[in-house]
C-alpha cells in the first residue's frame, strides 16, 4: 500500500472548486525515475483515482488544486503569499514553548478523530464519462476566469 496527501481545508475554502492535480511518484529511496503528473481533475475525482492508484502500489500519490494564473505577476503574487505563509509558520514554531502550545494539540487530536471518522471504504474511482464530464467542468470554470 502506498501513501496519499493532500491538503486539509475547510469545507468553506474557494480552493475546493479549482482543478486538481495528482503526482505519482515512489514512495521511497530505492526507486528513482520522474513522477508522473495526472490531471486536471475536479477534487473529488483525483482523491479516489489516486486512492485507487496507491491501494495497491507502493507509491506516493499528491493530490494538489491547481491554480489558474493568467500571468507571470499573478505568479509572483501566489509565490509572495506562499513564501509569506511558510515565514509566519516559521515564526510560530520558533515562538512556541518547550512544551508546546495546549490547543495546538487538541486540534491535532480533533482533526485525527475527523480523520479516521470520514476513512471508511476507499470511494470508487470515478469512470472515463464522469471523469470526461470533470474535464468539461473545468474547461468551463477556465474559460470563465
Amino acid at each position: 500500500m502506498g501513501a496519499l496527501m493532500t491538503l486539509d481545508l475547510p469545507a468553506e475554502s474557494p480552493l475546493l472548486g479549482l482543478p486538481w492535480i495528482i503526482t505519482f511518484g515512489p514512495l521511497g529511496d530505492l526507486d528513482e525515475w520522474e513522477p508522473v503528473v495526472c490531471g486536471p481533475y475536479e477534487r473529488p475525482h483525483a482523491l479516489a483515482l489516486a486512492e485507487a492508484v496507491v491501494a495497491d502500489e507502493q507509491l506516493v500519490a499528491v493530490v494538489e488544486p491547481l491554480l489558474p494564473a493568467l500571468s507571470a505577476d499573478e505568479i509572483r503574487s501566489e509565490i509572495a503569499a506562499a513564501q509569506v505563509a511558510a515565514e509566519d509558520e516559521a515564526r510560530q514554531v520558533e515562538s512556541a514553548d518547550l512544551y508546546g502550545d495546549f490547543d495546538d494539540v487538541i486540534d491535532e487530536e480533533l482533526d485525527a478523530a475527523a480523520d479516521e471518522a470520514g476513512h471508511g471504504e476507499p470511494a470508487e474511482p470515478p469512470d472515463e464519462a464522469e471523469v470526461r464530464a470533470g474535464f468539461t467542468r473545468i474547461a468551463a470554470l477556465l474559460t470563465a476566469k
